[in-house]
């Protein structure tokens, strides 16, 4: 069984703008099998922001199965039939082919309509090694100098990575910067942890991950998709997305 692990986030809008990851889906897509549960951070969302939890999941402690995946994840992917389906799936970095959970991974799942977001579990080999894509977070905040740096970025490009501790909202942000540590913009909220407990075990976070340009699309993209970033190296005995927010409330 090949089975696929994504969790799903909700953000906190109405008070603190934090993020809480709150299920997780389990996908065995050659079987047509689709398994979500709550996690644990669902009840700490609910005790601290008065999560709302689903109403196509309705019970803290029930696992949902289904041979198809749920309208809840379904509905967030590009549909077949779009005519800019083709031109959607470029700016993601993936074929004309891709699978609806390759999408999602990329895409976030985010809608204006609500305060979800879809991101998959990182997963490492046996000697550590990892590799992740993601879009880069907030750059149509940075100044105009910082804009036009970003228009000139080049595929295959090196960046840098480094903690941002002066952020009043998350408190810890990864930046992501040019090699002459001009900032561009922010990693997604979900590889943070990960991250912060890496530069705690190894010092230097460089030592240890790089991250690179993959595209950059043009202005007419949407702006949540316009730099294409791929982070890769190596967590050594670190196991990812493995602390208590992440535990399911049922087996």
């Amino acid at each position: 069984m090949s089975t696929q692990t994504h969790y799903l986030a909700w953000q906190d809008k109405a008070k603190t703008g934090q993020w809480f990851a709150v299920g997780v889906l389990d996908s065995d897509v050659q079987a047509s099998r689709y398994r979500f549960r709550y996690i644990a951070g669902a009840q700490r969302a609910q005790e601290e922001a008065e999560f709302p939890l689903l109403l196509e999941f309705r019970s803290l402690t029930r696992a949902y199965e289904s041979s198809e995946l749920f309208a809840l994840f379904r509905n967030r992917i590009i549909a077949p039939r779009r005519p800019d389906r083709k031109e959607y799936l470029r700016n993601l970095g993936l074929d004309d082919d891709a699978e609806p959970l390759e999408i999602l991974s990329l895409n976030g799942g985010t809608r204006v309509t609500d305060s979800y977001e879809v991101f998959p579990k990182l997963e490492k080999d046996s000697e550590g090694k990892f590799t992740c894509r993601f879009f880069l977070h907030s750059w149509q905040y940075m100044d105009q100098s910082m804009q036009e740096k970003i228009a000139s970025l080049r595929p295959d490009e090196e960046l840098n990575i480094a903690l941002d501790l002066t952020n009043p909202i998350a408190q810890l942000r990864v930046q992501i910067q040019t090699k002459e540590y001009s900032m561009l913009g922010w990693t997604p909220q979900y590889v943070v942890g990960e991250l912060a407990e890496l530069t705690a075990k190894y010092s230097n976070l460089s030592n240890q991950i790089s991250a690179r340009v993959v595209q950059v699309n043009p202005q007419s993209a949407p702006s949540e998709q316009r730099v294409l970033i791929e982070l890769s190296g190596n967590m050594g005995d670190h196991e990812p997305m493995n602390g208590p927010d992440f535990k399911p409330l049922v087996d």
